[in-house]
């Protein structure tokens, strides 16, 4: 494959190549996690690896988490720019001593002498039928954490450009990867190892009467609600956050400057969700803009119920709209 190869494929398909691009081209890399190598990982978003790269640069590892954020970090201290994959959101948990205790303060508690330049990916978010522990949008309590960026991709360009990013990030990133979307729909990627800017906001599409602030899979939802409220004349400015930590609040500012008017959309539970904090900091700076109260729409203060209510837990089209509505109905 040559450096300007233009594949048409799907975010799963460009989690692999932007993996590919740095195992080829930075000999620091490796990926590790369970059944990452011989079987590719749960999403098959490591097939091929192995056998390309060697069982040295892509290592199947024990079904223990704990352990394989001890050995990430550690790697990670020691000059590699390891890649560790967690099968499911929900099997996060037990590597958050690791994350939270040293990864995250590396930079901190050594004044800046040691770094931890690893990534965490993690398959995350609901929408696949999956049982409990595998469809949990836990991205606030990460974002919580001084020293971690956070950061969720949205569309296989996006998902390539930021994976090439985190990796080459000299400190740790959690790199939540929306399952919903692996496979639905393909893009064209350039396989050039070109980065995308962390840190950034992604405007995806102008408007001038309400601001859509979005994140992972539910941009596909939001883009729709706003091709909804087209159709009734009102133009939706839609943003895709894309880092969560730090967050480009400039970004969304300015778009609510322009509109007066802003809903936040996200799956996480209502509760402590990253959409308050969006929505606080509006509150804080941006009060004399605002013509209407800042709408949430997100899922609820409940565990993701099982199969038949799934999607009804998930923001819906209808419910943002909805939202969208009431903040030109305000004011």
């Amino acid at each position: 494959m040559s450096a300007t190869a233009v594949n048409n494929i799907t975010l799963i398909e460009a989690i692999t190549q932007a993996l590919a691009w740095e195992l080829r081209n930075d000999e620091s890399v490796l990926v590790l996690g369970e059944d990452v190598g011989v079987n590719g990982g749960v999403f098959r978003a490591t097939a091929g690896l192995q056998k390309t790269f060697g069982e040295m640069r892509v290592l199947d590892t024990p079904l223990d988490e704990t352990t394989i954020a001890g050995l990430t970090v550690g790697l990670a201290s020691q000059g590699m720019k390891p890649v560790a994959e967690v099968q499911f959101d929900g099997f996060v948990y037990p590597m958050l001593d690791q994350i939270v205790c040293h990864a995250a303060r590396f930079r901190n508690r050594t004044r800046g002498r040691l770094t931890c330049p690893m990534v965490l990916r993690v398959p995350w978010g609901g929408g696949i039928r999956a049982p409990e522990h595998h469809s949990e949008a836990n991205e606030a309590m990460f974002t919580n954490i001084p020293g971690l960026r956070v950061v969720l991709p949205s569309s296989p360009q996006r998902a390539y450009g930021l994976l090439l990013a985190a990796i080459r990030d000299p400190d740790p990133v959690i790199f939540m990867e929306p399952k919903r979307i692996y496979r639905q729909y393909k893009e064209a990627v350039a396989d050039d190892g070109e980065a995308l800017p962390l840190d950034v906001c992604f405007v995806l599409r102008d408007g001038s009467d309400v601001t859509l602030v979005t994140w992972g899979a539910q941009v596909k939802e939001t883009l729709e609600a706003a091709d909804a409220l087209e159709a009734e004349g009102i133009s939706a400015e839609v943003i895709d956050v894309a880092t969560l930590k730090p967050l480009d609040f400039d970004t969304i500012a300015e778009s609510v400057a322009k509109t007066g008017r802003c809903v936040i959309v996200h799956e996480a539970a209502r509760t402590g969700g990253f959409g308050a904090e969006i929505a606080a900091r509006l509150a804080e700076h941006s009060m004399y803009d605002l013509l209407a109260p800042v709408e949430r729409v997100t899922g609820y203060d409940v565990p993701i119920p099982l199969f038949r209510l799934e999607m009804k837990y998930l923001p819906s089209v209808e419910r943002i709209v909805a939202a969208a509505r009431r903040t030109l109905d305000a004011g």
